[in-house]
């Protein structure tokens, strides 16, 4: 079974339980500071969660693609990935574990469906804990003996293991249970059972159940509207249902794969220490594809997603040179991607031309940063080499780095070719520093968490509705979101705008939207299908995808006018004269086309 086919089943069987399908989200979460990407398919419905009522209703199912950069580094192994497409389904209120369990396992097992053996499973639940006075998942483990397991394949595990969230300090949470297959190797012993991490078991599938809501005190308080979240990853359900050893032998990368043998001249499978390369360069440069070809696709920076995209490029072509590649070539590898995944994915071939370009101009960028690297080192050489003990220390090895973006790989090739050593725990040591200081000052990115519906946020959400009019009032109608992050101490909106803004044009915009605070319009919402929305003349996200039924926030009423009109799923002030002094800090570029406010509220 490949991709396709998979994506399709899944999606069928859910929706013949009475799911409805909704759009798969960007990889660029909205209004949500906690973190860079859509790490997981939960992510983009955890408003809904918490008990916000989805247009579609209860019952859900879709496939997301995600990002998750946290094992980059071992990336090049058989089965990490920084890029993959979660397939999940929803129940906001109303089934709960029993239902969920059994339309996982009728998924899993019928041979209408993925026809894995009964035998081959093996599942796992939660052991529950003494400290929290949170009991065994015993609910859960009864279904599964119900659909015929026995005792020694399911198996009781911990917190670690077995439990989900919340994913801040406080917030919806529970136990969840998972489901294995049997690789078939030999137990590692007496004790190994579903959950063992020794390779005989590998996990296959989720369902969590929020079931409680963890209160500041560390209370474990039982939720009314309890919901289920699923999850299963496309690539390792396809690598398990083909037989497969690895995710980068089936046809999900088999045709990336043969573009990179051809862009740098050897056969995969020949040397495993090259094949490795291989496969991070297909990794990094699928996950690239996906980041620049999103609708709210961002540039390489030094900062926040486009410094992850950086840095997922850069590292595809320093492999592609200890392959022997000398010039540029992620964008014949960016045009398979976009052939392979343009089916589900069509914003990748209407961005296509971005994705070129940028691929293009990073390794331009990337080349000269490697030729000013090597002249900088040449500069140290003979200094180095007047060492007795011919090591080069650490600190010059971070300097090269943090200056010049030089990687210590490199710099230790070269050391090597002149017969020199680096100090490598001395450059650890300083880029352990590094890494240091950049999350403290990070915190509100890399920490974590589900969207912020705090009072703040809703009121800086509420004025990038207000600001956004305010911009297309004052430059134009080509005034279009291009994609927002807030935190508690200030609002950021990125617009499409092909110039910096005047001293003049920043007091109007500012001015408007005061003007409308000072009024104190009201805020109502209305779901209806995205045509209707449309027709009432309701802004929208470009490029983004939307439900067939969706939410419209209008700013102002028939009496004192509509001032704003927007498709939007995130918190709202019940009115405008709740939000406070609106004041623009910052006009700046964000990057080619596209402009970046950043503004308070008092």
């Amino acid at each position: 079974m490949n991709a396709n086919e998979l994506r399709r089943k899944y999606i069928d069987f859910f929706k013949s339980k009475g799911h409805a399908q909704i759009q798969g989200k960007s990889l660029l979460p909205d209004n949500d500071p906690t973190v860079l990407f859509t790490t997981a398919g939960m992510h983009p419905l955890v408003p809904y969660l918490l008990g916000e009522e989805h247009p579609a209703g209860k019952r859900l199912v879709n496939f997301q693609k995600c990002i998750r950069t946290g094992d980059i580094d071992a990336v090049g192994d058989f089965s990490h990935l920084t890029f993959f497409e979660m397939l999940g389904n929803w129940s906001l209120g109303d089934y709960f574990k029993d239902g969920a369990i059994r339309m996982s396992y009728e998924f899993l097992t019928s041979p209408e469906w993925l026809g894995i053996p009964h035998e081959s499973l093996g599942v796992t639940v939660f052991e529950g804990e003494s400290s929290t006075s949170i009991p065994p998942d015993d609910e859960s483990a009864e279904v599964w003996r119900k659909l015929g397991f026995s005792e020694d394949k399911i198996s009781y595990r911990s917190r670690a293991d077995n439990w989900w969230g919340p994913a801040g300090v406080t917030g919806p949470c529970g136990p969840d249970s998972e489901m294995f297959i049997d690789m078939g190797k030999e137990p590692c012993g007496p004790d190994c059972a579903p959950g063992c991490d020794c390779g005989k078991w590998l996990e296959i599938w989720n369902d969590v159940f929020m079931q409680f809501n963890k209160d500041a005190d560390g209370k474990y308080i039982p939720l009314t509207n309890k919901c289920v979240d699923t999850g299963m990853g496309v690539e390792r359900t396809v690598t398990i249902l083909t037989g497969k050893k690895s995710v980068y032998d089936t046809e999900i990368f088999a045709p990336i794969i043969a573009a990179i043998e051809k862009a740098v001249n050897y056969s995969y499978g020949t040397d495993e220490e090259k094949d490795r390369s291989v496969r991070i360069i297909a990794d990094h440069a699928r996950s690239s594809t996906f980041i620049l070809g999103d609708p709210k696709g961002v540039s390489p920076s030094n900062v926040g997603a486009g410094y992850v995209l950086r840095r997922l490029i850069r590292r595809a072509v320093r492999h592609a040179r200890k392959l022997g590649s000398e010039g540029r070539f992620l964008a014949e590898i960016a045009a398979v991607v976009v052939d392979e995944f343009a089916g589900p994915y069509p914003e990748l071939r209407e961005n296509i031309a971005f994705i070129m370009d940028e691929l293009n101009k990073e390794e331009e960028r990337f080349l000269e940063t490697l030729q000013k690297g090597e002249k900088e080192f040449e500069k140290l050489l003979p200094n180095l080499l007047k060492d007795p003990k011919k090591i080069m220390s650490g600190r010059l090895a971070f300097k090269l780095y943090d200056t010049y973006g030089f990687p210590i790989e490199l710099t230790e090739e070269l050391a090597k070719e002149s017969g020199l050593t680096v100090n490598r725990a001395e450059f650890d040591e300083a880029f352990k520093k590094h890494q240091e200081l950049s999350r403290a000052g990070g915190d509100q990115v890399f920490k974590g968490g589900l969207v912020d519906n705090s009072e703040i946020t809703t009121k800086y959400h509420t004025a990038t509705h207000l600001l956004q009019k305010a911009l297309q009032q004052v430059l134009g109608q080509h005034i279009a979101q291009k994609g927002s992050n807030i935190t508690a101490e200030r609002m950021r909106f990125d617009f499409s705008h092909p110039a910096p803004m005047s001293k003049d044009e920043i007091e109007q915009v500012e001015a408007i939207v005061n003007e409308q605070i000072r009024r104190d319009l009201p805020v109502s919402m209305k779901v209806m299908s995205l045509d209707d929305a449309k027709t009432a003349g309701a802004m929208a996200l470009f490029g983004e995808k939307y439900e067939s039924q969706v939410k419209v926030y209008t700013i102002g009423d028939e009496a004192l006018g509509i001032f704003s009109r927007e498709v939007c799923g995130g918190p709202h002030v019940e009115h405008t004269g709740l939000i406070g002094k609106f004041k623009i800090q910052k006009e700046q570029s964000s990057s080619q086309g596209v402009r970046r406010i950043r503004a308070v509220i008092a």
